[in-house]
């Protein structure tokens, strides 16, 4: 491939080096320019242009990918089409991600020209989740290379689908330990299980020692259960504790005590009758990622986990700070501690179909459209920058915010619903924002205090990364979200907002009550009316 300023009258068939803007059309970069490109570009006063041209033997940026992404699948993962010389690769079904690490470092050593990136081997992902996506980073690359790239990385991605389980809970008690306590537990296990369709098909409470806990064990077996989980009142600390002595009364097999992940440091993994047996670790109590979570995925997903595969989780094995450790240095980095940027994402993309014939977001109060009194007064709080996320009528909604200092970005899928509006938004939060607060754009009664409020409860040091504004106890709008949150919210879909986000991250939330702003939106046309509005002239669907 040959990168040259050429005469436009010279560079049909050549790829387009460089974005144009002409008369109020974008050419991309990349884009093989046709008999009508280069008649607007003439148009335009342009004589040179600098174009790509392939040598014999190139492949196309956008092939290149499709087969590099192709070679990878092995098995129930969905490609999107090639665009701009990438495809993501998404998952089919809920499961565990799965990745020949080895695979993927050979590939992207063959040449700088060929990228493939993934998700972390073992991830556990819901359905529609991107789990890696092949990028060539020029506009063509021999064809040579991306033969070897296609034996190199065959079949190096996959989901291991989730299998629905029948699953028995064994609890032990101990005067110390309340019911609440082990209400929780099973509810928090109930949700754990979800995911996969598993459920518990009973829970046996039973007596701290051996002889009970080999019992209920033996029960679940005769009823069919397809797993066991055993939680101890008291924490198993060693190999002829309570429950690994109950596995071998039952007739199991322990095949490990003991796990590089903490927390997790105490879960124990055995077989009864080729049923698998976990003995809990306390921290299997909180929803909190840990290390049960690990091996509870690859079972569901009948991964093998082997004693190799729980000594091998040493090295990203730690998941969080043990509170009992001297940490001088966190009332130093407490400090100094910088100021989060949280950016502000506007949805201004919707039909607002229950208006009828009116766009709400041009419609106006006080003389001034909706979109703009929602826009100005998130520039006038405390947000790093504002964002506006356009769909329906964009044209006219980038008009009534002229003059304000926003970043427009377009969503052409916007008749999908929300979903897409949001996904929209978060892909172009700035790289350097900590965290984004989703806006809508017909809610008049909030305003900046409101706004500044729900930013100063952000606090991911204390765990609260999701900000959540109430009234009388009820949630509303807008929601904060912490950018670790950002690859769930890519993958909404619908036209339904991130409430259940809210609700499976509970122990995250934090709520902040601004009174009837959070919940008033405009919505109907007699909602426009009791806030004072009215539908603009021209402004009608």
């Amino acid at each position: 491939m040959k990168f040259a300023p050429l005469p436009v009258k010279d560079a049909e068939g050549a790829l387009l080096a460089h974005s144009l803007k002409l008369d109020g059309r974008a050419l991309k970069k990349g884009r093989r320019l046709s008999a009508e490109d280069i008649a607007l570009i003439a148009s335009a006063g342009i004589r040179e242009i600098v174009v790509a041209k392939l040598d014999a033997g190139d492949l196309h940026e956008d092939a290149a990918a499709d087969r590099l992404a192709r070679a990878a699948d092995g098995g129930n993962i969905r490609r999107d089409p090639a665009f701009t010389g990438r495809v993501n690769l998404f998952a089919r079904e809920a499961g565990v991600f799965t990745v020949d690490k080895a695979s993927v470092d050979a590939v992207n050593r063959i040449d700088p020209a060929i990228t493939f990136a993934t998700l972390e081997n073992f991830t556990s992902v819901d359905k529609g989740r991107m789990v890696a996506t092949a990028k060539i980073i020029p506009f063509a690359v021999a064809e040579k290379l991306v033969e070897e790239a296609e034996t190199t990385v065959l079949d190096a991605v996959m989901i291991a689908p989730y299998r629905a389980r029948r699953v028995g809970l064994v609890a032990t008690e101990l005067e110390h330990l309340k019911p609440s306590v082990m209400d929780k537990t099973r509810r928090i296990t109930e949700e754990r299980l979800a995911a996969s369709g598993s459920e518990i098909i009973s829970e046996l409470r039973v007596e701290h020692e051996a002889a009970a806990v080999a019992m209920a064990m033996l029960q679940f077996r005769d009823m069919g259960a397809e797993m066991i989980i055993a939680f101890g009142a008291s924490a198993i600390v060693d190999r002829l504790d309570v429950i690994p002595s109950a596995i071998d009364s039952a007739g199991g097999e322990v095949i490990h005590f003991g796990m590089p992940v903490d927390p997790g440091n105490l879960l124990l993994l055995a077989d009864l009758d080729g049923i698998p047996v976990i003995g809990a670790p306390g921290c299997a109590r909180s929803p909190k990622e840990n290390g049960f979570d690990w091996v509870l995925n690859r079972l569901i997903a009948d991964l093998p986990v082997t004693v190799h595969d729980i000594t091998g989780l040493g090295v990203g094995g730690l998941l969080m700070e043990i509170g009992t450790r001297p940490q001088p240095r966190e009332k130093k980095r407490e400090t100094v501690q910088r100021k989060r940027k949280v950016a502000g994402v506007q949805l201004a993309g919707g039909r607002s179909r229950r208006m009828g014939a009116v766009n709400k977001l041009l419609a106006e109060i006080g003389g001034k459209p909706l979109v703009r009194i929602a826009t100005e007064t998130a520039l006038a709080s405390g947000l790093s920058g504002v964002t506006v996320v356009t769909g329906h009528m964009h044209e006219d909604v980038e008009r009534a915010l002229s003059g304000l200092d926003v970043t427009f970005t377009h969503n052409p899928d916007y008749g999908e619903g929300i979903a897409s509006t949001i996904r929209c938004g978060i892909r172009a939060v700035p790289s350097d924002a900590d965290a984004a607060l989703v806006l809508l754009s017909d809610m008049p009664g909030l305003t900046e205090d409101m706004i500044d409020l729900i930013i100063a409860a952000y606090d991911p040091g204390n765990g609260k990364t999701i900000v959540v504004p109430t009234v009388a106890g009820k949630r509303g709008n807008p929601v904060l979200w912490d950018r670790r949150y950002f690859p769930d919210l890519l993958r909404l879909e619908g036209d339904i907002g991130a409430r259940h986000l809210i609700a499976r991250h509970a122990d995250q939330v934090a709520e902040v009550e601004i009174g009837e702003a959070a919940r008033l939106d405009v919505d109907t046309p007699e909602a426009l009316a009791a806030a004072g509005g009215s539908a603009a002239p021209g402004r009608d669907l």
